[in-house]
């Protein structure tokens, strides 16, 4: 497939302006050959308006004059200069289409299903939700609370898979943390070591017994 963004419009230009034969336009165009002696003979894109791909970075005057001079010569696009340039990390939450911002509260569901272990401030970022939107997703306040459903974000086409399974991986130690807190707390206190079980002690017997008589025995009768 050809990068010429307008190729029936490049190759009336090319027509136009320049020697190339059909079969080096049709290729570098992603056109037919036919399609190409069609536009030139005017049957294809009748009355369509050159676009001028010297003037559109495309390529090159010097490509062109190579390509005239030699018809088994195969174009080249020129090389864009924006690849060269350093693209700046985006910052703040991610832009999401209106159409896709109904299904973040799912998203966030997701994450409060599956990944608690997650910081709210990674999820605002991953998939440009607001804090308030995920408190009231998580307290079930949300005015669309009985409609939510857990739906992975890569799914819903908020963002890539590469990009969820580097916010989950930053979380993985608190996440091993929070399943071993889970995993003590549904075992129980359990019994104690014996060394800290308190040895039984018997009552010390009585220094002395009293003497009691028969008289005593038999007053509470009298």
């Amino acid at each position: 497939m050809s990068d010429v963004l307008m190729p029936r419009a490049t190759a009336v230009w090319l027509l136009d302006n320049t020697t190339l034969t059909f079969a080096q336009i049709a290729k570098f165009c992603g056109l037919h050959h036919l399609e190409v002696k069609g536009i030139a003979d005017g049957d294809v894109a009748e009355n369509m308006r050159g676009v001028d791909p010297i003037a559109g970075g495309i390529i090159s005057r010097e490509e062109i004059a190579a390509g005239e001079e030699d018809p088994d010569h195969e174009l080249k696009v020129a090389q864009s200069r924006i690849d060269h340039i350093p693209q700046p990390k985006r910052k703040g939450s991610r832009y999401t289409p209106v159409i896709r911002r109904a299904d973040k509260p799912d998203a966030v569901a997701w994450f409060i299903r599956h990944h608690p272990e997650v910081p709210d401030a990674q999820i605002i970022k991953l998939i440009g939700t607001t804090k308030a939107t995920i408190n009231n997703v998580r307290d079930k306040s949300h005015w669309n609370a009985t409609n939510i459903k857990p739906v992975d974000p890569v799914t819903l086409g908020l963002c890539s898979q590469i990009e969820l399974d580097e916010v989950i991986a930053k979380a993985a130690d608190k996440r091993r943390k929070m399943d071993a807190e889970k995993a003590a707390r549904s075992e129980g206190p359990g019994l104690a070591p014996a060394q800290d079980t308190p040895a039984f002690e018997p009552e010390p017997e009585e220094t002395y017994k009293k003497n009691i008589s028969a008289d005593d025995v038999f007053r509470d009768f009298e």
